[in-house]
C-alpha cells in the first residue's frame, strides 16, 4: 500500500500517524488547506506541521496555495453548509488527484479523527472522490484516539489551534455560547488519556546525573560548581528520564538557567521547551526574570521560549574556563551570551 494521507495540522495527525504506523502502513503526509484563515493561522499550522513530521522522518509534501479570495467565492451562498459543500470537497478532490497522479494506491485524511468535524460529510466526499479519481479510500475511525492525539501534541509542544480553520469557524468560536460538546455515535468511547509526562525537583543524589548533564556541559569541574547549590530537575516519559535542568539563584530577582539537556534519542520533540515552560511557572512567584548564558547557535530557541532580552556577552569565557574547544555543531565556542525572560510579563 503507498497512501497519502491529507493533513490538516500537526495535532491532528499525530495519533493518526502512529495508528498507521502500528499496521505497518507509512503514510505520506499532504499538505492542502486553503480553507484555513487568516494567512498568520495558516502559517503557524503549516510550519508546526513541517517541524513535526520532519522530527519523526514521516514524508511529508506541502501545496503552497492560500486561498482567501476561491474561499470566500466557493461558500459565499452557503456558510451553513461550507464543510461539506466546499471545504471537504476541495481539499479531499485535490489529495485523491494527486495521489492518483502520483502512483499512491490510497488516500485518507486527518479529518477522521476529529469528533468536532462531519464524519459521515468526510466519508461520503471521500468516497465520491475516490470514484471520480479511480483511487482506494482508505477508511479509519480515528476519533477512538483523538484525546490521546491531542495529550501527545501538548506534551510536544506543538501549536494547537482554537478554532477548525476558516474564519467563519473562528468567528462562531467567539459568538458560541453553549460550550457544546461533539455529538458522538452511540457506543462510542475515547480512548484512556494516561499522563505520561513527570516533571519533579530532585533534592538528593544530584550526582547521579553527571553523566547527562555532561552532554551540555562538558566540564565535570564547572558543573560541581553550580550542581551543589542549585536545584536540579528532571523530566520523565513513561518513567524513563528524559530531560535534566539545573538552576541556581543569582539574586533575590533573578533566577539562572545553568544547565539543560535532553537525552539524545528524545530529542526535537519539545521536551526542553516542556522543561522551560514548568521552570518559568515555577519561579514566576519568587523571581522577576529567568537568564540563560548560551552560545551562538541556541540563541534562536531560548528566543522562541521567551528569552528575548539580551543581558551581556562573556568574551572568551569557553576559552578561559575550558581546556579543550567546545564546539556546538560547526561552532567552535568562545563567548557565552546571555539574555533573559521576564517572569513578570503577562
Amino acid at each position: 500500500m503507498k497512501l497519502l494521507m491529507h493533513t490538516c495540522c500537526a495535532p491532528c495527525s499525530v495519533y493518526c500517524i502512529d495508528e498507521l504506523r502500528s499496521e505497518n502502513i507509512e503514510p505520506v503526509v499532504y499538505w492542502f488547506n486553503p480553507n484555513i484563515h487568516p494567512y498568520t493561522e495558516y502559517k503557524l499550522r503549516r510550519d508546526c506541521l513541517k517541524e513535526y513530521t520532519k522530527s519523526i522522518n514521516v514524508e511529508s509534501i506541502f501545496e503552497e496555495k492560500y486561498g482567501l479570495d476561491n474561499f470566500c467565492r466557493g461558500v459565499v451562498n452557503r456558510l451553513d453548509t461550507r464543510c461539506q459543500d466546499y471545504c471537504y470537497p476541495v481539499r479531499l478532490a485535490q489529495t485523491a488527484k494527486y495521489a492518483k497522479e502520483n502512483g499512491y494506491t490510497h488516500f485518507t485524511t486527518t479529518l477522521l479523527v476529529s469528533p468536532y468535524q462531519k464524519h459521515d460529510a468526510i466519508i461520503e466526499v471521500a468516497k465520491q472522490m475516490a470514484k471520480k479519481y479511480n483511487i482506494e479510500f482508505l477508511y479509519r475511525d480515528f476519533r477512538v484516539g483523538f484525546k490521546v492525539g491531542q495529550a501527545k501534541a501538548r506534551e510536544l509542544g506543538l501549536y494547537i489551534q482554537k478554532y477548525c480553520g476558516c474564519i467563519f469557524s473562528e468567528e462562531d468560536r467567539y459568538l458560541s455560547v453553549t460550550g457544546n460538546k461533539p455529538n458522538l455515535p452511540e457506543g462510542f468511547e475515547f480512548l484512556p488519556v494516561t499522563p505520561s509526562i513527570n516533571i519533579k525537583k530532585e533534592r538528593k543524589n544530584k550526582e547521579q546525573y553527571m553523566e547527562l548533564l555532561l552532554e551540555a556541559d562538558p566540564s565535570k569541574e564547572m558543573i560541581n560548581k553550580y550542581l551543589s547549590d542549585g536545584e536540579l530537575f528532571v523530566l520523565t516519559y513513561k518513567e524513563e528520564i528524559v530531560c535534566i535542568a539545573v538552576t541556581i539563584k543569582v539574586d533575590n530577582d533573578t533566577i539562572e538557567l545553568k544547565n539543560i539537556v535532553t537525552k539524545k534519542e528524545y530529542r526535537k520533540n519539545g521536551f526542553g521547551k516542556k522543561m522551560i515552560k514548568y521552570l518559568v511557572d515555577n519561579y514566576k512567584s519568587k523571581y522577576k526574570k529567568i537568564i540563560v548564558g548560551t552560545t551562538e547557535n541556541n540563541i534562536p530557541f531560548y528566543v522562541k521560549q521567551g528569552f528575548d532580552k539580551y543581558e551581556k556577552t562573556i568574551n572568551n569565557f569557553f576559552v578561559d574556563n575550558y581546556n579543550e574547544k567546545i564546539k556546538d555543531g560547526d561552532l567552535v565556542c568562545t563567548d557565552l551570551i546571555y539574555y533573559s525572560k521576564d517572569l513578570k510579563k503577562k
